[in-house]
């Protein structure tokens, strides 16, 4: 999310505490769900492709969805002047729920789909499977990210800082 969509973020839809309207959680949900997408996506692949075991895949599909979901948050705070040590605070501040909360539905989805963490990158399965679990995730984590911001919490932590 640029700069200029946070400033639009403001006023109308966010007066403080309590009052956050459901476009705004779903464009702070979707600025995160791409982070974690590709951090999730990349880790997949990867582990899908170099034959990992099933844990392995998992953990690293986590790791990255937190390092692109960090530094796209990061991004944004360090062009508006923060320092890089400042930037990594506000993300940490901003995403780290919302990004958890992406990853346990996204990977709790992937593994109870029959096969799905078994099937191959040329296969059906694999990116219909993935597709569903980033959905649900997004859906789980929106009424989250509402609730978080609506309290100056979560992502409300970036709109300081554009």
């Amino acid at each position: 999310m640029g700069t200029h969509e946070h400033h639009q973020m403001s006023g109308h839809e966010h007066t403080g505490h309590g009052t956050t309207s459901w476009a705004m959680a779903a464009r702070a949900t979707l600025h995160c769900l791409t982070g974690c997408a590709i951090g999730e996506v990349l880790g997949m692949v990867i582990g899908t492709a170099a034959g990992f075991h099933n844990a392995g895949t998992v953990v690293l599909s986590i790791v990255l969805a937190f390092i692109f979901g960090y530094a796209l948050t990061m991004r944004g705070v360090i062009k508006s002047g923060l320092t890089l040590a400042a930037a990594v605070e506000v993300a940490l501040a901003a995403d780290t729920v919302s990004i958890a909360v992406m990853e346990i539905i996204g990977n709790t989805v992937m593994i109870a789909i029959p096969g799905a963490m078994d099937a191959q990158l040329d296969q059906w399965l694999f990116w219909g499977s993935l597709a569903l679990s980033l959905a649900l995730a997004f859906v789980v984590t929106t009424p989250v990210n509402r609730w978080m911001i609506s309290r100056g919490l979560g992502h409300a932590v970036v709109h300081g800082h554009h």
